[in-house]
């Protein structure tokens, strides 16, 4: 199978289309496979900034329209490339691929699947990667910010305040104790004054959600056979969704740590024409949103699209 530079070479020697070239390839890895195969494509990395670049309701039309007349007795699967997005829409558009395919679905991760991408995944009943594939942290964001971290300052601020005035009032002829309060009164107050009154709740409502929907889908049907599956999910949840681990939203979770965490990872490399098949998707669905004003697809094996594109200015 062709490289990024024979495909681009294809594209500009044949005069074939983005389409026609990205739908052959397609065509071609869903013969081999004998499933169904969806591209859930954005562009993200080529095209930041636009509206309704991340995962959102409005995909969920994309889906219907991509998913109407498929064969749903030979399985699903979805190709994903995504920065993430709203959780709501992520929880409806995996309802959805459930009330279509049941538990026959595999994730297959040529490049980038974060955040809400990588819920999908988690959703499916195992997760095809290569060494050049990743997945990232699941700590919900909130206006950018993370939940996570909010919890965490909060409470550093909290504790910080409350072990000096319990140390102040335990010895209330000590100035300096005194003084050491007013200071972190002083350094805490302006921060803590930027948070909307419903802040922490939000915060706090949001892990929750975002954990318990991770949690039911491995529980349902990565990890339905698994006898001491809770275990095995306690730990994927704490390595995926704890702030105070991942450091930071954007971290890149390789093959190999996404094995050491627990989830059900099947090596692309194992067999080396599937991966070739994989990766010319991938490289033909770049060119796509790198030389078009398309910034998101949504498409099968048929050629049947939801394409989404950049308004003329």
């Amino acid at each position: 199978m062709p490289n990024w530079h024979e495909i681009g070479q294809e594209l500009g020697i044949s005069g074939s289309t983005f389409d026609i070239v990205r739908r052959k390839y397609l065509k071609k890895l869903s013969e081999y496979t004998t499933r169904n195969t969806i591209i859930y494509y954005s562009g993200w990395l080529q095209k930041s900034g636009i509206n309704g670049i991340e995962i959102n309701d409005s995909d969920k039309n994309g889906f219907m329209t991509a998913i109407d007349k498929l064969d749903r007795n030979v399985g699903l699967d979805i190709i994903l490339h995504t920065p993430g997005g709203d959780i709501a829409a992520t929880e409806s558009i995996v309802d959805y691929l459930h009330n279509m395919f049941g538990n026959n679905i595999r994730a297959i991760i040529p490049q980038l699947a974060m955040s809400a991408g990588t819920m999908i995944a988690c959703a499916t009943k195992e997760i095809m990667m290569g060494k050049q594939s990743s997945l990232g942290p699941i700590d919900p964001q909130y206006f950018g910010m993370s939940a996570h971290g909010i919890l965490e300052e909060f409470n550093r601020a909290y504790s910080e305040i409350q072990e000096a005035s319990n140390l102040s009032l335990a010895n209330p002829n000590d100035p300096k104790l005194a003084s050491d309060v007013q200071a972190k009164l002083a350094v805490w107050q302006p921060i803590i004054a930027k948070y909307n009154p419903t802040l922490i709740g939000e915060c706090e409502k949001a892990i929750d959600w975002s954990q318990s929907m991770v949690r039911e889908w491995l529980s349902n049907n990565m990890f339905s056979n698994v006898k001491d599956r809770e275990k095995i999910i306690d730990n994927i949840l704490n390595e995926l969704e704890d702030h105070s681990i991942s450091k930071s939203h954007g971290r890149h979770l390789s093959k190999t740590k996404c094995k050491e965490i627990g989830l059900n990872v099947v090596d692309l490399e194992m067999d080396a024409y599937l991966q070739d098949l994989v990766l010319s998707v991938h490289h033909a669905s770049i060119h796509t949103l790198t030389g078009t004003n398309a910034f998101k697809i949504i498409e099968n094996q048929n050629g049947i699209a939801s394409i989404q594109l950049v308004p003329n200015r």
